[in-house]
């Protein structure tokens, strides 16, 4: 099983904070080969450089790489951005790419605490 982990949930791991995740989630965590957006990786040094997270992306990306193996997915930018572009729920550009990213790769699970992608992509797990 293929699950993606939606960029909340990556500063959550990252900051050693798992019981900040449902049930749900962590059984999939523990069970799935974990892929994640380069979305994902920008938004989290966007969140660093807002002093929203206390370190920067590449370092919680090795962090989680070593605990998890967490990967970055690497299918075609051109492909995903074709994707986006029928996400049409959300003026977020990174919930358009990681979601589009999950949906690119057999409609694989997205481990998301956000209510919004949950309504509009039926394989979210919270």
């Amino acid at each position: 099983m293929i699950a993606y982990l939606d960029t909340q949930v990556v500063a959550w791991l990252g900051k050693g904070q798992q019981k900040s995740l449902s049930k749900d989630a962590i059984r999939v965590i523990e069970k799935a080969d974990l892929l994640i957006s380069p979305m994902v990786v920008l938004e989290l040094e966007y969140m660093y450089e807002l002093n929203r997270i206390k370190r920067p992306a590449l370092d919680v990306l090795l962090k989680l790489e070593h605990e998890l193996h967490l990967r970055v997915c690497d299918l075609s930018f051109p492909t995903i951005a074709d994707s986006a572009l029928a996400e049409k729920w959300t003026r977020d550009p990174f919930d358009r790419i990681i979601v589009a990213h999950a949906k690119t790769n057999g409609f694989a699970a997205l481990i998301s605490s956000d209510e919004h992608i949950a309504e509009h992509y039926p394989r979210t797990i919270w």
